[in-house]
């Protein structure tokens, strides 16, 4: 690669700008290429399902190929096996594989510990670690192509999609934040929802404030279009609140009041787990409206947390709220799930125990490794929404992170076992 870091780096920028957003990635990919003397260049999206990475292409209707076509766009699904791609992202690191005709390399698209994607290029020589460092950074510069250029075109999340959404679906997918994961020097956070047949209504939210992380995990009464309706009614309101600056009792009183007031369905309610946290000290203030308390992992043992009980919003015009809080330790994670990670043979899954054996896992892949779990006994699929918010506590607001092209390394997963 060219020793000027800043040169190949301002080219790729001016690549993605002067492309149409639909193509910016395969023209990022092609200057990498075309930089390194790649055999082949390409990127490989994360599935919304998160047990998968999908190839796109673009190849006229004339051209074999297998995967799902729109007009002549192809993606092309490749499952998760334990093999190089997986170990790649859970891993944070490069990989690389040696080949009949060349040599693989696999670099992890990250920002802030969101696994976006896969940056797959096979190398006629093998690289040299300099090289390999280079390769990094620069999929690093590709994740922020992939969030710019999103925003302008439904490709990405059509080649992200295995299985088409319903309407109740894809209201409930504007509902979720734009990154399931955030790595900050304090703290690590990933969010998953596992949807049933018929949407339950379930959701996660959070939002980084300069010295405070606010999040929320919601799960509204119903099933369908209705109750994504009602969702869309308490997210809504409690999103402008948060955004008002008010604390948790005054988020939790507008949307009571809104949701009683605007629901379409009328006696629509959504329990809630809202909660604050300073980074500064580690205190978290934690509201519960109805809702699956909240548990907390700390030195190898996992409780529920004991919270003022809260109708939930919407239920009762009127009524007042209150919120505890628990001062997290530097170790600690905090887990907030709806009651479709409990009911039916999902309550045969021993909860407790498990989040005892995933203490080890970042987050991102906790999460995954739980939502496995409701699956392998209540699936293939579920009666309600599984919906889990996952929080490590690590202390040191303020100080700067330790990262290498988008995570951090020290609190990636392990490596899976050959």
């Amino acid at each position: 690669m060219r020793s000027d870091r800043g040169h190949y780096v301002i080219s790729m920028l001016e690549a993605a700008e002067n492309a149409s957003p639909i193509d910016a990635v395969g023209a990022v990919t092609r200057e990498l290429g075309a930089a390194l003397g790649a055999r082949t260049v390409a990127f490989l999206i994360a599935d919304l399902s998160g047990r998968a990475l999908v190839r796109l292409a673009h190849m006229p209707f004339d051209d074999a190929g297998a995967g799902r076509r729109h007009d002549a766009e192809v993606a092309t699904v490749l499952p998760f096996d334990g093999g190089p791609v997986e170990q790649a992202l859970r891993t944070q690191e490069v990989r690389v594989v040696a080949q009949p005709d060349g040599w693989t390399v696999l670099a992890p698209v990250t920002d802030r510990g969101e696994a976006i994607g896969l940056l797959e290029m096979v190398l006629p020589d093998e690289p040299e670690p300099r090289g390999l460092a280079e390769i990094a950074r620069a999929a690093h510069v590709l994740a922020f192509v992939v969030i710019a250029n999103r925003r302008h075109t439904d490709l990405f999340e059509w080649g992200q999609r295995t299985t088409p959404f319903t309407l109740s679906g894809e209201i409930q997918r504007r509902l979720l934040p734009g990154s399931f994961t955030c790595e900050g020097s304090a703290f690590t956070l990933s969010g998953w929802l596992e949807p049933a047949a018929s949407i339950g209504g379930d959701t996660f939210d959070y939002s980084l404030a300069r010295d405070v992380l606010h999040f929320s995990v919601t799960d509204a009464m119903g099933h369908g279009v209705a109750s994504a309706l009602t969702a869309t009614l308490g997210v809504g309101s409690l999103r402008n609140s948060r955004r008002r600056g008010v604390g948790l009792v005054e988020q939790a009183d507008a949307a009571n009041a809104d949701v009683a007031g605007h629901a379409a369905v009328p006696g629509s309610f959504v329990t809630a787990v809202l909660g604050r946290l300073d980074l500064r000290t580690g205190v978290c203030a934690l509201l519960n409206a109805g809702h699956v308390p909240p548990l907390l992992v700390r030195a190898g043992d996992a409780r529920p947390l004991s919270l003022p009980a809260n109708f939930p919003l919407g239920m009762f015009e009127g009524v007042e709220y209150q919120a505890g809080e628990v001062t997290l330790r530097a170790g600690d994670r905090l887990v907030v799930i709806t009651d479709g990670m409990r009911e039916r043979n999902a309550a045969d899954l021993d909860l407790a125990a498990m989040l005892r054996s995933i203490t080890d896992l970042h987050p991102r892949e906790a999460a995954r490794a739980l939502a496995d779990a409701v699956l392998e006994v209540s699936g293939p699929t579920l009666a309600d929404d599984a919906t889990l918010f996952v929080l490590d506590w690590h202390d040191g607001h303020g100080e700067e992170r330790n990262t290498r092209a988008g995570a951090d390394q020290a609190r990636a997963s392990a490596a899976l076992p050959d």
